[in-house]
């Protein structure tokens, strides 16, 4: 289970390199409107015990005494990544520290790419959406074709549903990482579900798309994990098709 502080890192990160990470939830809890059987941080029921949100403020103080520290001791930063103990976009200062962040970014690491990790359930709402717009790396979930199929790996806190999320990605023109896990569960990846992934990568065809599995202990246990060669089967009409993807074991 993990419980990060406000700037953490550089850790190595099998998707984005040598990744400084930036947390926007509590240091001691979890704040997330997804309860994921596969998420490395537990289930949110047992992140309650801290509710502070850091400010603008707190973010950046934090974040630049790290970046000149790395800088002086000439670490390398590939990314610097939003991802923390939830979902970053719910944090209310997101659209402030997302502008000093890319400020940070250019004076000290300018090579680096700002990325966040969202499950872009808060994609649609407009300073979120032109926040993500600004970053190198807007990754957004999607895990699910059908809102059945999202409840069952995703369990969304409160009214969830696919088709608002299609919506919302397509104001990204392609101009974003499309993020899936894959992971073997009772009636999880199954062909119709995979089939209809695909019938949504066609529709917002993303400049990437993200495909892993998981890495570290999950909250539900029984959950199994793909290899690599079996992934890339499955995603392999989407290759065929000149589809960028990214496959992570």
């Amino acid at each position: 289970m993990l419980r990060e502080t406000t700037v953490f890192g550089p850790i190595f990160s099998r998707r984005l390199g040598s990744s400084l990470g930036i947390n926007l939830l509590p240091e001691k809890g979890k704040l997330c409107n997804f309860d994921c059987v596969y998420c490395e941080c537990g289930w949110n029921k047992d992140g309650r015990g801290d509710t502070h949100l850091p400010s603008a403020q707190e973010v950046h103080e934090a974040l630049e005494a790290k970046l000149e520290e790395c800088m002086k001791g000439g670490v390398p930063i590939d990314s610097i990544t939003f991802s923390g103990d939830g979902e970053p976009t719910l944090n209310p200062d997101f659209p402030v520290i997302i502008g000093r962040t890319l400020a940070l970014r250019d004076r000290y690491y300018p090579d680096a790419k700002v990325s966040v990790l969202s499950n872009a359930t808060r994609a649609g709402v407009p300073e979120v959406f032109h926040a993500l717009r600004k970053v190198d790396n807007a990754i957004l979930k999607l895990d699910a074709p059908t809102d059945a199929q999202a409840a069952l790996v995703n369990k969304p806190v409160g009214t969830y549903h696919v088709a608002d999320i299609v919506r919302s990605l397509r104001q990204f023109d392609g101009q974003f990482v499309l993020q899936t896990m894959f992971l073997r569960g009772p009636g999880w990846a199954t062909e119709d579900w995979v089939e209809g992934w695909m019938d949504l990568v066609r529709e917002l065809h993303p400049r990437t798309v993200m495909v892993y599995t998981i890495d570290r202990e999950t909250p539900h246990t029984g959950l199994q994990k793909y290899t690599v060669e079996e992934m890339r089967a499955l995603v392999q009409p989407l290759i065929d098709e000149g589809y960028t993807i990214q496959i992570k074991g």
